[in-house]
């Protein structure tokens, strides 16, 4: 499974999980110390207030540990969502006859949070990445976008779509393509599909010179594509989908580097999208 993206409302469901405060004095599991299990196992216990002496209930101390985490430390908040969420699974939080059955709102609203962010919740409280081949239109410019977001946050995961193998840039240029002219050439190299996409989305490209009084916005949107084309060649192109999809020889800070470019100009193509998608236009 890809890991879990942690956002805001993703950290208020995942709180609502775990919540038995509302329960006329009933506990559930998991308890304080399944949750410090998981917190310690993520490296986050200098985040978490209980460990710190505070008296403090289970749903602020997840969101607590969650939101101190999800910026300075995402795939350490990443690895205490996931944990936490299996146990809550494991507990039967998830089953209705479960004495710890966290309620049918608590669900909906976790099904929602993860929806949001590209991923299906299950029934069981398993957890999957969208596989957007299934998707059209809005709801596919809706899912890669929360591709992007991640990617522009630097989830190695984001990068590649589940499913397609296709690189997100790549993805995001076929779905413009198909959405504006109906079809996209499935045989075009990187540089042709991107060329096609920012032209067909009304963005810049190197090859058309700058025109008089062209806006500022012109410059920058020729800098995104000669990015993307740079990002396109650190890519480990006998590794796609298996193992490290970055050239060997990139450093962490390269790599952290070249995701949030992909997350950056694959968000404002979309943005683009969006746009004309909602407004009819095509």
């Amino acid at each position: 499974m890809s890991s879990i993206p942690v956002t805001d409302t993703i950290a208020h469901a995942l709180m609502q999980l775990v919540d038995d405060s509302n329960n006329n004095g009933t506990y559930r599991e998991p308890s304080h110390a399944d949750i410090e299990f998981h917190v310690n196992q993520a490296g986050l216990g200098q985040h978490d207030p209980k460990q710190q002496g505070q008296l403090i209930g289970k749903a602020k101390r997840v969101r607590a540990v969650l939101y101190a985490a999800m910026d300075s430390n995402p795939a350490a908040a990443s690895r205490f969502a996931a944990g936490l969420l299996a146990k809550v699974r494991a507990c039967g939080g998830f089953r209705d006859s479960s004495p710890n059955f966290v309620g049918r709102e608590a669900i909906a609203n976790a099904t929602a949070a993860f929806d949001a962010e590209g991923f299906i919740l299950g029934e069981d409280g398993s957890l999957s990445p969208k596989l957007l081949t299934s998707l059209r239109g809005v709801q596919l410019t809706d899912a890669l976008a929360a591709y992007a977001r991640r990617a522009q946050k630097g989830a190695q995961d984001a990068a590649l779509v589940a499913g397609t193998g296709k690189d997100l840039l790549e993805a995001t240029a076929a779905h413009a393509l198909e959405t504006l002219q109906g079809r996209y050439p499935t045989g075009a190299n990187f540089q042709g599909l991107l060329g096609m996409a920012f032209v067909a989305l009304e963005l810049a490209v190197p090859e058309i010179p700058e025109q008089p009084g062209e806006p500022p916005v012109k410059a920058m949107e020729r800098g995104m594509f000669n990015s993307a084309l740079g990002v396109n060649r650190l890519r480990n192109k006998q590794g796609t989908g298996h193992g490290r999809p970055w050239l060997p020889t990139l450093s962490d800070e390269e790599v952290k580097a070249a995701i949030e470019i992909v997350g950056t100009v694959s968000a404002y193509m979309l943005a683009k999208l969006s746009r004309r998608e909602r407004r009819g236009g095509g």
